[in-house]
């Protein structure tokens, strides 16, 4: 049975906090300050003592302290609940950021409806891979390895030949929001080979990403590759020599278009 991920792998740890007796008017030009943080736990040392949101701020007087306005009945996670438990208690309470305390009550994190999405999109790479080792085992006979690392942009080989530029925009959005899930790369005694993630690889390159999350297939012993001979056939050693198609929307995106 597999293991169930838990919110200690997916929290944030370094939790931006505010004081009960900090201003509304201090808050609010945190919150203006710090893209992405619509509300912050409210803490007396590591103790939470309540939540409060960008909701919460408005109309309030801004020489208000924080605690007349905050949120005290509070829905926290444990580092150790299921990521699935939590996307629960989530959807349930329309609430967007859980902070994650211990078994002490101390603040030790804070889990979003955004990590545990990441969360679903991660646990679908496994599959892939598993899937792409069967293939690789049955067709070369050869043992395998899995890793998990790091991966230098530069080092890739392409196997697609293009990629969507539409979809391109929706891969960098996912990149900016920490969405996406790894790539999936064949190492070839040493050759990179890029299995399963060219629209991430190519969106990352256009933010000026130099590496990237992936799952690395590690083969004991050279051989060769089908997806190899296809990419030498294609013309295909490097990420720029990916093209970048604009002027058709990618494929998913006209089956949906014609389906409405």
């Amino acid at each position: 049975m597999s293991r169930k991920p838990t919110v200690a792998e997916y929290m944030t740890r370094e939790v931006k906090t505010v004081s009960p007796d900090d201003t509304i008017g201090e808050v609010a030009q945190r919150v203006v300050d710090n893209e992405g943080h619509n509300g912050f736990p409210v803490t007396n040392g590591r103790t939470v003592e309540g939540f409060v949101s960008a909701r919460d701020l408005l109309l309030a007087d801004e020489e208000a302290q924080i605690f007349t306005v905050m949120s005290n009945d509070l829905i926290v996670a444990h580092p150790d609940m299921a990521i699935n438990d939590v996307a629960r208690v989530i959807l349930r309470s329309g609430i967007q950021k859980l902070p994650v305390v211990n078994d002490a009550g101390n603040l030790v994190g804070i889990i979003s409806n955004t990590d545990v999405v990441r969360s679903q999109i991660e646990r679908a790479t496994p599959g892939k891979v598993g899937k792409l080792m069967r293939t690789l085992e049955q067709i070369h006979g050869i043992d395998l390895e899995e890793d998990r690392r790091t991966v230098r942009l530069d080092r890739l080989t392409p196997t697609q030949e293009r990629v969507y530029a539409d979809e391109l925009e929706g891969r960098k959005y996912e990149l900016e929001n920490g969405l996406a899930e790894p790539l999936v790369v064949i190492d070839n005694d040493g050759e990179l080979f890029l299995a399963d993630g060219h629209h991430r690889v190519m969106a990352a390159q256009d933010l000026g990403l130099e590496e990237m999350d992936a799952y690395v297939v590690v083969l004991s012993e050279r051989v060769e590759l089908g997806m190899a001979r296809t990419a030498s056939e294609a013309g295909l050693e490097s990420l720029s020599d990916v093209e970048v198609v604009d002027y058709a929307r990618h494929p998913l995106v006209e089956t949906t278009k014609r389906l409405q």
